[in-house]
């Protein structure tokens, strides 16, 4: 598979994910759920005119690009002037509201003052190995390319083929001189051609391409859903998904952000509403999983992926949700797949499918079971729903009962289980972001239960219940001063005068400051708090004003995570200084990308994002800080 790092904008429905460079070439394109079925190695479009060669839409030195989403959507344009022929071509691409289909509309227009006798070509190959071969059959006006168990079709609605090659096209493509026989054959990679006709000075022509995605099947069954398809009025499909997508963030504005007054709230507002459009595309609708962010990387050349569901930053972007009144997903996050995925022992492992099986792992990190037992309080806190407390109990205490074991582990010094990674993955070790995050899980269990000892009927006259909670809730609060006391004589450095990030390497990391917010352990104020936040400004923020994870970062060069100044801004929110919060806050916001996508990190350099382009947690965050300010 080629190397394609860099999403600049990504579409879908319940169902599919798509994903494109700024040039609208298709880079990924994932379903039935968003993180494991891919299929597209390159689908690669293009024009002849004339007598010319081949002019890739998405590859040619005189093609000038504008690119761009329909309002308030996840309809994306993608603007393409061809200046040597003066040609202009308007492609639309958008996934059906309740179809598997993605719809690829391309308006032509004759811009200059000669006529142009113009061709398209698609070139497509798919992800194909022994396992699952891919060959081709041409088709009424297109092509199904499939494997043993999934087949993508790639046809044109009113429009018939003028040409197509399935065998060999990488060597006749660029020239145009694609032929074939055969109707069907055994390659991943095939080419199909459309006359577009003579443009005169002025005129405009479209051409609807559909590329539709389904089981292999029974040939007849999958030529009869194509021509179902042919048959759909695109027009109205298109002004459906405007619609849908228009009244989403409508009925999702949950902070209720006014339109804006300046250029500044403007930029905002646009990042408030793409976070609305991006949580639905990385969500799997039957289980409530949240991706990481659409892949980046499918050989790990760079990272260990992105597109799976790891429970810590789900937690994170659920309360984002809840903030947005997508109350019913987050409910479904914890408890269908939360409790699908709990181990026996009541931890959760580092990262998963969507559908809930464990996905390739290399340690667990135990924040992530204490962020489970912090996401389903603080999802009450939006719900006030007891039921869903009273539903989750089980899989929150099974966790709590591991927590313990894990934290008397570390104070006994028994080493019983596995040493933790920290929430970057990177460095093992007993780190006071995860105790903070243990502390609040201990916390959040005791307000569940106060609830629940009130208000619920299923404690009453249950003597060994009220016993065992009771007995629970003494050594938990003993456990909560037991690490406050672990953290101030294992992470806090009398040299440095402030709190390190772990017991062994004593580092300055951004996640120190999730012992005050959200894990509430200190409070803003306290001096050891304050003298450890002017050490992260000395030690980690930039020049440009942009904050690094933690000292000495190496991955992806060390530049400045959005989430990092997130999380600035919220501890200086939290202290009451608005201004210092402000320029936090202000390069997040000066530093999005051109559709309004988070990245997870920012070039220093040119103050672009650099990798990852529309991370959960960097949009969750964001979310987070803006209920600060407008809630």
């Amino acid at each position: 598979m080629e190397n394609k790092y860099l999403n600049e904008a990504i579409i879908g429905n319940k169902k599919m994910l798509a994903t494109y460079t700024a040039k609208g070439e298709l880079q990924r394109m994932y379903f039935p759920s968003k993180d494991n079925r891919q299929y597209i190695n390159y689908f690669h479009t293009g024009i002849k005119v004339n007598e010319s060669d081949l002019i890739y839409l998405q590859d040619d030195i005189n093609n000038v690009y504008k690119q761009y989403y329909d309002t308030d959507t996840n309809i994306l344009n993608t603007e393409i002037t061809n200046t040597y022929f003066n040609l202009k071509i308007v492609q639309t691409d958008y996934i059906l509201i309740k179809e598997n289909v993605l719809s690829k509309k391309y308006i032509f227009i004759n811009e200059g003052t000669i006529d142009l006798n113009t061709e398209f070509y698609i070139h497509s190959e798919l992800l194909s190995d022994s396992n699952n071969f891919v060959g081709c059959k041409i088709i009424d006006g297109g092509m199904i390319q499939y494997a043993h168990d999934f087949a993508v079709s790639t046809f044109a609605k009113g429009k018939s083929l003028i040409k197509h090659q399935i065998n060999g096209s990488s060597d006749r493509i660029k020239r145009t001189e694609i032929y074939d026989k055969d109707y069907i054959g055994m390659s991943k990679d095939s080419s199909i051609a459309y006359d577009i006709g003579l443009l005169k000075p002025g005129d405009k022509k479209e051409l609807q391409i559909c590329i539709f995605v389904d089981d292999n099947r029974n040939v007849s069954d999958m030529e009869d859903e194509v021509e179902r398809i042919k048959r759909i009025d695109f027009d109205k499909e298109y002004i459906k998904a405007k619609s849908y997508w228009r009244k989403y963030v409508k009925s999702h504005n949950g902070l209720k952000i006014k339109e804006p007054q300046n250029s500044y709230e403007e930029r905002v507002y646009e990042i408030y509403k793409r976070s609305i459009l991006l949580f639905p595309l990385l969500t799997n609708q039957e289980t409530g999983a949240i991706i990481a962010a659409p892949e980046v990387d499918e050989y790990f050349s760079k990272c260990g992926r992105y597109a799976y569901c790891w429970p810590r930053d789900a937690v994170f972007i659920t309360k984002a949700m809840d903030i947005l009144k997508m109350h019913k997903e987050t409910e479904k996050f914890y408890k269908v797949f939360c409790k699908k995925v709990q181990s026996k022992n009541g931890m959760f492992e580092q990262r998963f499918f969507t559908d809930g099986k464990l996905a390739p792992c290399w340690g667990y990190q135990i924040d992530e079971t204490a962020s489970v037992v912090y996401g389903v309080y603080e999802h009450y806190k939006y719900s006030k729903s007891e039921q869903f407390l009273k539903d989750n109990l089980q899989m929150c205490e099974k966790a709590i009962d591991f927590l313990k074991r894990y934290v008397k582990d570390i104070f006994e010094e028994t080493n019983k289980y596995h040493v933790s990674y920290d929430l970057w993955e990177m460095c093992e070790g007993v780190h006071l972001y995860s105790f903070s995050s243990i502390y609040a899980a201990f916390d959040c269990i005791l307000k569940i239960y106060d609830i629940l000892q009130s208000n619920i009927s299923e404690f009453e006259n249950n003597r060994l219940k009220e016993e065992k909670i009771s007995k629970s809730i003494k050594e938990i609060e003993k456990l909560q001063v037991d690490i406050k006391k672990y953290i101030n004589k294992n992470m806090y450095d009398d040299d440095k005068k402030s709190y390190v990030r772990n017991s062994d390497d004593r580092k300055m990391d951004i996640s120190i400051l999730g012992s005050v917010t959200p894990f509430n352990v200190f409070k803003p104020k306290e001096k050891k708090i304050q003298n450890t936040v002017e050490r992260i400004n000395l030690s980690l923020r930039t020049y440009t004003g942009g904050y690094q994870r933690f000292e000495n970062d190496n991955y992806m060069n060390c530049n400045p995570w959005p989430i990092a100044n997130l999380w600035m801004t919220l501890y200086y929110l939290e202290c009451g200084e608005k201004k210092k919060a402000k320029e936090c806050f202000d390069f997040v916001v000066k530093t999005v990308g051109k559709h309004y996508f988070l990245s997870e990190q920012v070039s220093n350099e040119t103050l672009k994002p650099n990798w990852v382009i529309g991370l959960g947690w960097s949009h969750a965050m964001f979310v987070i800080v803006l209920e600060k300010l407008y809630g």
